[in-house]
């Protein structure tokens, strides 16, 4: 990215810089302080976003959905992640997976998510993942792009607009934080997750949380 991004105003991400190693590095060396919650906790972090999106606009609504192939994809209803133009006119996505949430990180009274551990951010959930999917539907265009172990594994790629907002974050947990064993998804734990979940979502009164599960498939 050059520098046309630089002087936009930060609230949670730092728009000068589009990934950070180093906070990415940090996350993965320490998959248990980041993610005590293991799958749950990577799911609360990306539903957060989607609660603060839901109670700027007084609701929302919000589905998981567990997939065969150990992976899970949250989409919402909202507005999309902020994506702006520079100079040349292209597009800037706000760098919400490969960057520290300001709020956040390095804050020890930062808040809480409802399974009381501390939210940290959606660059946990990246950094922890073998791969990540975002995509972004706003007013002004679609985008997708991938991510492995939080690192940008292609460019922000348009996609088709099919008049819709909202974002997808669809991810395969890595090592220690999926719920997997030599077989692969353990069912049983992955349902203790959703019972888990579907208790803690009423903590976001404005955001309306359904479960979808396909494991089965």
């Amino acid at each position: 990215m050059d520098d046309s991004s630089t002087p936009w105003r930060n609230t949670t991400h730092d728009w000068a810089r589009s990934v950070d190693p180093e906070h990415l590095a940090l996350i993965r060396r320490d998959p248990a302080g980041f993610a005590p919650g293991g799958l749950r906790q990577l799911i609360l972090e990306v539903l957060a976003y989607a609660a603060d999106e839901a109670e700027s606009r007084g609701a929302g609504r919000c589905t998981v959905t567990l997939r065969p192939d150990g992976s899970v994809s949250v989409a919402d209803d909202g507005r999309g992640t902020d994506t702006r133009f520079d100079e040349q006119g292209r597009p800037v996505r706000k760098p919400v997976m490969a960057t520290k949430d300001l709020r956040f990180f390095d804050h020890p009274d930062a808040e809480s998510l409802p399974d009381g551990h501390p939210r940290r951010g959606m660059s946990v959930v990246a950094a922890l993942s073998e791969w990540l999917v975002h995509i972004n539907r706003r007013a002004g265009g679609a985008w997708s792009q991938r991510y492995e172990h939080g690192v940008p594994a292609t460019g922000l790629t348009p996609i088709a607009d099919d008049g819709t907002t909202g974002t997808v974050v669809h991810f395969r947990p890595a090592g220690a934080t999926a719920t997997t064993d030599a077989a692969g998804t353990t069912d049983a734990a992955c349902d203790l997750v959703v019972e888990q979940l579907a208790g803690l979502a009423s903590a976001w009164p404005f955001l309306s949380v359904d479960f979808d599960d396909r494991r089965a498939d």
